[in-house]
């Protein structure tokens, strides 16, 4: 009997995991099934709480985030059944009936909770909020939605003059303004959107480029009115709104898949089908950057899911080229940055990251943490103020690996671990639940093991 490629070993409450490739190689085949879309997840707890009526959740993604989100809006009156991928149920407040918690409400390590909770906490006039999150969460910049919230009329503060959490908010009754954000973020975009739901009059946001469009969608069929003008990436809102209840369908989601496509885009003899992922046309960076990368992938089964449109992608090994990856594809893709780093030391050539100076401000410095470690494995790897300069084509070796506790990290550096010639200690891998509780036995499966 082979010996195992991927061992968990559990510490009281660090996970790390070791992988060890056979001399052979590894090889992904079969189908895979994802967990649901973390970005739709969080929406439609936050939108099912304040509708009226009752919302239906299924496939809702299980990981910590969405759970922070479940946690906060309990504590604000919200009736939320336990979290399942099967069925959700959550009985609304109605939009402004948000009930003043007797505690502080924890985001956790999300940033998508407290980020676009701001924007309805800020627009409950003569309501006191206090939120946090841990330690990462504690460390990442607020300004960039308290700033325009502020304007608003909205009363936050917080550490560093309201540029870091712990943040109180005492709730009033904003005015409409137009934001023109200097980042293409889909936080900043839909903190604002949910702070003008209680608003009298037109909310918008421009933006430099096209974000992610998942708050208008949801918005939009819960009841709200929304005007989107892609021409110049400007949305929107009148109100004040009024939202129902409704059956939310969550997608796979597309970063979770990253994962797999380029695995199998970069182990030799690898035929790997991955189901039922969400390709809303803002989210499928990755799959531009793949093909760019001449990777070889299909879309099948093409459809829509309430909202939003849905496909099989199979994708089969093949010798990927480098390539110059920045501009306005990165608000699209700027979630698969590590993986594809991962994809980029197995390119022909020169693989060029620009313009993700927006890395640095998540969970961990991406761009830092991804250069040191995949620097470990034997990549050449150079570090950039907004990116990556990776050159392909170069064996990569074991290594001690660190996850940084970045669940994005974590999974991309487990990939990567797969192609190395000895074995790799990865090192704080229970990061990875964070948006993928599964991930390790879905590795284990798509290798064999279970």
């Amino acid at each position: 009997m082979s010996s195992p490629i991927v061992t968990v070993k559990t510490d009281q409450q660090r996970q790390d995991l070791v992988i060890t490739p056979p001399t052979s190689g590894v090889a992904l085949s079969g189908e895979i099934q994802i967990p649901g879309d973390k970005s739709i997840s969080h929406r439609s707890l936050m939108l099912g709480a304040i509708a009226e009526g009752e919302t239906t959740i299924k496939g809702l993604l299980l990981g910590d985030d969405p759970q922070s989100t479940a946690a906060c809006f309990r504590q604000m009156g919200a009736d939320i059944s336990q979290l399942s991928d099967q069925e959700v149920r959550v009985r609304g407040l109605g939009i402004g009936n948000l009930q003043e918690p007797n505690d502080i409400l924890n985001a956790g390590n999300s940033g998508t909770t407290l980020r676009l909770m701001l924007g309805l906490l800020a627009s409950q006039p003569g309501q006191f909020f206090a939120v946090t999150g841990d330690k990462s969460l504690r460390s990442r910049p607020m300004s960039r939605v308290v700033t325009p919230l502020q304007q608003m009329g909205a009363s936050i503060w917080g550490r560093e003059g309201g540029k870091l959490a712990p943040l109180a908010i005492y709730g009033r009754q904003l005015t409409p303004n137009h934001y023109h954000s200097p980042v293409a973020s889909a936080q900043v975009k839909s903190c604002i959107l949910l702070a003008g739901l209680s608003t009298e009059g037109k909310t918008t946001v421009t933006e430099p480029a096209l974000s992610r469009d998942h708050s208008e969608r949801m918005l939009r069929a819960f009841g709200a009115e929304i005007d989107v003008d892609p021409s110049c990436h400007r949305v929107t809102l009148t109100g004040p709104a009024q939202l129902t209840g409704q059956t939310v369908v969550v997608p796979g989601d597309i970063s979770s898949a990253a994962f797999w496509l380029v695995a199998a885009a970069i182990l030799p003899g690898s035929d790997l089908r991955v189901q039922n992922v969400g390709i809303n046309p803002t989210r499928t960076g990755v799959l531009e950057a793949l093909q760019r990368m001449e990777a070889d992938l299909t879309l099948e089964n093409q459809r829509e899911v309430a909202g939003e449109p849905v496909a099989d992608i199979r994708v089969r090994s093949s010798q990927l080229k480098g390539c110059d990856l920045g501009g306005a594809l990165i608000p699209r893709l700027i979630d698969e940055v590590p993986i594809l780093a991962v994809a980029a030391t197995m390119a022909q050539g020169t693989t060029v990251i620009r313009d993700a100076a927006e890395l640095r401000v998540k969970e961990s410095d991406r761009l830092l943490a991804m250069a040191r470690e995949l620097t470990k494995l034997g990549a050449n790897v150079s570090e950039r103020p907004d990116g990556l300069e990776i050159s392909g084509g170069v064996p990569l070796h074991g290594a001690d690996l660190d996850s940084y506790d970045d669940h994005r990290v974590a999974m991309s550096l487990a990939i990567a671990a797969l192609l190395a010639d000895r074995p790799s200690h990865l090192y704080n891998a229970q990061a990875a639940s964070i948006s993928y509780p599964d991930f390790i036995a879905t590795l284990k499966t798509a290798l064999g093991e279970s």
